[in-house]
């Protein structure tokens, strides 16, 4: 919106202008195909084209063996020896009895006591040894419960109950780092809690990615970083590699991850590779979205479109407390059909160089040319932070069709609701730089 030379700006026509009209609950159709995509307004406003069990057994006696007796009815020595081994047969049995008794009570002894002592406890993992060191990762975005999963996993904590219960004591829920960590086992947990809170104290290497940031200049920061060459990157950076896990990139435009690489600062131990990274990137977009409605229908969009709508934002201003209000003029173009105009999403077009925009660049044949095509552009134009989501979620209700830069010089702007407005503030920043 802002004009990089008056040659460009002379392109805005004399003023023909619509009223503005306010509307939240859009319907707009696949992204870029039937509402006017991002731009920067160097013309004025102008119609687009419309879019579109048995008793027991029982026991019986044994049958009368019939043997004679002696005579004088004395039995047969046989049968008193019979009768004799007869009565010395159960101390065999009774000894057997006892030996499995006592082995019994010593497997009780053995295994069961401790069994359920382990039980009682909670943990059915044998003793461990206090004061091993042990390096674990904290991955970017874990939960709470993941990481005392992984704490005590590692044994780093014996209770996670007093694990939580300390987070909560120091306040420290949401100050928990990501990283490499050195730890004892059985350590304090009160340590424990205050290492995360300073932060990784394992040395790795580190990758920062800034907002606004597109796919291509992502895969040559991580060729600086790690030397993954910025091909291999690329090559590796498709949606349709990552869709099952990450349900968010269905319909993802070209198949291209562009918008869902997070812009963060990343730390990796060794030699990662491009789908670790890849890996963290998409984690990290779904963690600091999941508190959004970023969902199929929000205002009107899908929710590949308010990301697509966002990163338009996030190339247009760098002024945090303004974003809500470009995205209301966005909004406000797209109900009246006027092109966006976006200059972002031309300088994405022409695949990048300067901010500077040219007579040439507007006759680009691109479906991000949002000065010929309608509606917003079919895919994101780079990286959005979740500022400008949220200002694409949540923007502020104006009747504003135009910005421009402000004199002010600190990267704010002007805003108008009328072509003769936005031409006087263009007027006042041409002067400011004269």
């Amino acid at each position: 919106m802002i004009p990089e030379d008056d040659a460009v700006a002379e392109l805005r026509d004399d003023g023909a202008h619509r009223p503005a009209r306010r509307a939240h609950a859009r319907n707009v159709s696949a992204a870029g195909q039937g509402r006017p995509q991002g731009a920067r307004f160097r013309t004025a406003p102008q119609a687009a084209p419309s879019r579109t069990v048995g008793a027991p057994a029982r026991r019986t006696a044994a049958p009368a063996h019939g043997r004679p007796q002696g005579r004088h009815g004395v039995q047969p020595a046989y049968q008193r020896r019979s009768t004799t081994q007869a009565r010395r047969k159960p101390i065999v049995p009774i000894i057997i009895v006892c030996a499995v008794a006592v082995a019994l009570i010593a497997a009780i002894v053995l295994f069961v006591v401790p069994a359920v002592g382990r039980l009682i406890s909670g943990s059915n993992e044998p003793a461990v040894e206090a004061g091993v060191e042990v390096q674990i990762n904290i991955p970017q975005g874990a939960s709470g419960d993941q990481i005392a999963s992984i704490l005590s996993q590692n044994h780093i904590i014996e209770d996670p109950k007093e694990y939580y219960a300390t987070v909560r004591s120091m306040q420290a829920d949401a100050l928990l780092k990501p990283g490499d960590y050195l730890f004892t086992t059985l350590q304090d947990p009160e340590e424990v809690v205050q290492q995360l809170i300073d932060g990784p104290n394992v040395e790795g290497v580190t990758l920062t990615i800034p907002e606004g940031l597109t796919v291509q200049q992502t895969a040559e920061r991580v060729q600086e970083t790690y030397g993954i060459s910025a091909d291999d990157f690329l090559a590796q950076a498709k949606a349709s590699n990552y869709v099952s896990d990450y349900p968010f990139l269905e319909g993802a435009y070209n198949d291209s991850l562009e918008g869902y690489l997070y812009p963060k600062t990343y730390s990796f131990q060794d030699d990662p590779t491009a789908d670790e990274i890849i890996r963290a990137m998409l984690d990290q977009f779904e963690t600091e979205t999941a508190g959004l409605n970023l969902t199929d229908g929000a205002n009107g969009l899908t929710a590949q479109q308010i990301v697509t709508m966002a990163s338009l934002i996030e190339r247009e201003s760098s002024v945090e407390g303004e974003r809500s209000t470009i995205a209301s003029v966005i909004y406000n173009r797209l109900d009246e059909d006027m092109p966006l105009q976006i200059d972002a999403a031309i300088v994405y077009a022409r695949g990048g160089g300067s901010g500077t925009v040219t007579y040439d660049d507007l006759e680009i044949e691109s479906p991000y040319n949002v000065y010929q095509n309608p509606g917003l552009t079919p895919g994101p134009i780079c990286s959005p932070s979740v500022s400008s989501i949220q200002a694409a979620l949540n923007p502020d209700d104006t009747n504003y069709l135009y910005y421009v830069l402000s004199s002010a010089g600190d990267g704010s702007h002007k805003f108008s609701e009328t072509y003769d407005e936005f031409q006087a503030n263009v007027q006042e920043y041409r002067d400011s730089q004269s």
